[in-house]
């Protein structure tokens, strides 16, 4: 199962989000093993960007993990609302 998480940040913000998430999600690696992206629409909105952090093959209790890592990381404080998050998973055959 894959996660994807997305959410608005003011531009001014940009450059300390981008460090704060890869901190952010190089602990993650470390401690879960997932394979970890951080990625930005090109166009801004409101002067706002859309930003994206995906997770790839994550184990059961990320969750868990995610959320208090995030809040270890004060990524939150940068965003302007919610963050909103999406499962998918592969499907191996299609009938």
């Amino acid at each position: 199962m894959d996660l994807y998480v997305y959410y608005r940040v003011d531009c001014a913000h940009a450059e300390l989000l981008c460090q704060r998430v890869m901190g952010l999600q190089a602990e993650l690696s470390r401690r879960c093993g997932v394979s970890a992206a951080l990625k930005r629409r090109p166009e801004a909105k409101d002067g706002r960007h859309t930003w994206m952090e995906t997770y790839l093959n994550i184990p059961d209790g990320f969750d868990a993990i995610l959320t208090q890592t995030v809040s270890q990381s004060r990524v939150a404080e940068l965003i302007d609302g919610e963050r909103h998050t999406e499962y998918f998973m592969d499907i191996t055959t299609c009938a």
